[in-house]
């Protein structure tokens, strides 16, 4: 079964970076495209970026601007998401997901009824 870990969030001043780890297990990134999304209080959930494991090829929306990376740790069958700049408007619970390759195509803004597994979600909280 796939199983998806996120960790990583905490708080942090404005201005301040953070670095999301999203453990999969179960799987192989090689074979799956893997979605970040957040969610904000009182806001629908979002997507925001995009990771194809098939070939490495990452998208982001466009609002981050150059703010936000995506990288893989093959050795850990992990994905990472260096969050830079942070602003106030960033604080959101931040979610992983994934979809067979098959199944989904990447985007910047990936859709959340198309991922077939999530993790639980990992608190981002900025503020002075």
């Amino acid at each position: 079964q796939v199983r998806l870990v996120e960790s990583g969030g905490g708080l942090v001043q404005p201005g301040g970076s953070l670095r999301l780890s999203c453990a999969v297990s179960g799987a192989s990134l090689d074979d799956y495209r893997i979605g970040w999304f957040r969610q904000a209080p009182g806001k629908e959930r979002e997507g925001f970026s995009c990771f194809d494991g098939t070939d490495n090829s990452k998208y982001y929306g466009g609002s981050l601007g150059d703010r936000f990376t995506i990288s893989r740790d093959n050795a850990k069958n992990q994905i990472y998401l260096e969050m830079n700049k942070l602003e106030v408007e960033d604080t959101a619970v931040y979610y992983c997901a994934a979809a067979w390759k098959k199944n989904f195509i990447c985007s910047g803004h990936p859709k959340a009824a198309g991922m077939e597994y999530w993790g639980e979600g990992t608190l981002v909280t900025v503020t002075t």
